[in-house]
């Protein structure tokens, strides 16, 4: 090695702590681009009001956005659906609540390899950058109803003001397919995102999970068999008005009996289509509520709804046991809507309230992990005792 290299070199390596120690004070938060953490508390985003997950006297029925989405459905012919059959005619009126079509930069469905053949994913990536995070969405329906195409609208909005790529995934629905087929179909996905992230764009250190409804039901149990198994790793998990106990013995699903997009009726065909006759309904997979412990999972966003909610007991027990285990969880309850309202933008100001939200916590979450994977490297790297 010549001298003039042999100089240079060893100037260079004087240099190496102090461009570290930028570097670790810059990822630190210290610098001028640094976004504030995210405040894991109760919030409602409507109103700016601090409730806990407590039952309300809101008048869902008098907000006249809601009054007119109520119109509309029973124009249409959906309300109150009580079988299989009613709910997947919901999901197909449901979409035309959603707005317009945002443009995104790119849209692409793919076939992934699955346990039962392969498995449609919609791919959305919001610019052509590389190392995207990644959201692996579930769609809600029931287990029975709803596809790619219905939360079309949503995803775009959330993939361009998230800045990350999402991954909608078309499980496997009943009763054609009953459980395992969606959970198994949901972590095979979600799977294939974290092995494959570099193929769609993304960075493999920063994937979330979520979902609205038995999607937020799949991105719940997706969580637990990643912990179980030991892979994907997961940053985070946006459960919005999940389902989470097929039980409708709880008092909520005796009091609430004038939920118009949600009933008793339709829950119990629903399980019945969904679940085998050997199902055990405490099975964590099945009924996330019921797990062991939930120590150890990924922090959530937890979007919830006042009033007319008969899933509102499962929800306080399924958050009051995260925040126990340690996890950590934003809670939102929403007043004046109805279930649903997450793909109801177009008409309901919750609904755009609701997209804006998931999009702005994943964005910090995503920025967040990417500071504390820097500044970790930095760490090793000072560490090496250079």
């Amino acid at each position: 090695m010549g001298p003039r290299i042999s100089k240079a070199l060893e100037g260079s390596t004087l240099l190496l702590p102090s461009m570290a120690l930028i570097i670790l004070y810059t990822v630190s938060g210290h610098g001028k681009e640094s976004e504030s953490p995210i405040e894991w508390s109760i919030h409602n985003p409507v109103d700016k009001q601090e409730p806990g997950l407590t039952e309300t006297d809101t008048q869902t029925k008098d907000d006249p956005e809601v009054k007119a989405v109520l119109d509309k459905m029973a124009a249409a012919g959906i309300n109150r659906p009580s079988t299989v059959a009613d709910v997947r005619k919901a999901y197909l009126f449901y979409p035309k609540l959603s707005g317009t079509r945002e443009p995104i930069f790119r849209v692409e469905d793919r076939q992934i390899p699955g346990p039962a053949g392969n498995i449609t994913v919609r791919v959305y990536s919001p610019n052509s950058t590389s190392g995207l995070p990644v959201l692996v969405f579930f769609h809600g329906g029931g287990f029975v109803a709803g596809n790619l195409d219905a939360y079309d609208n949503p995803l775009r909005s959330i993939a361009n003001r998230c800045e990350c790529t999402v991954v909608s995934v078309a499980y496997r629905l009943a009763p054609e397919d009953k459980y395992p087929a969606a959970p198994d179909d949901a972590y095979a996905a979600s799977k294939w995102v974290a092995e494959n992230a570099s193929r769609i764009g993304g960075d493999p250190r920063r994937i979330a999970v979520g979902g609205d409804g038995a999607g937020g039901n799949l991105a719940a149990v997706v969580t637990l068999m990643a912990r179980e198994r030991g892979a994907p790793s997961l940053v985070f998990q946006v459960l919005i008005y999940p389902s989470l106990d097929f039980s409708t013995m709880r008092p909520s699903w005796w009091e609430e009996t004038d939920a118009p997009t949600v009933s008793r009726e339709a829950k119990r065909d629903v399980s019945i289509a969904y679940l085998p006759i050997t199902a055990n309904l405490r099975d964590p997979f099945i009924a996330p509520v019921y797990a062991k412990d939930l120590k150890n999972l990924p922090p959530a966003l937890f979007i919830t709804y006042e009033g007319n909610n008969p899933m509102q007991i499962e929800s306080e027990e399924y958050v009051n046991r995260l925040r126990q285990d340690g996890v950590a969880v934003k809670v939102s309850a929403y007043p004046n809507v109805l279930h649903g309202f997450f793909l109801m933008a177009g008409d309901l100001a919750a609904g755009k309230k609701c997209i804006d939200e998931v999009a702005t916590t994943l964005r910090n979450t995503f920025n967040s992990t990417s500071r504390n994977s820097a500044l970790k490297s930095v760490r090793r790297f000072l560490d090496r005792g250079f």
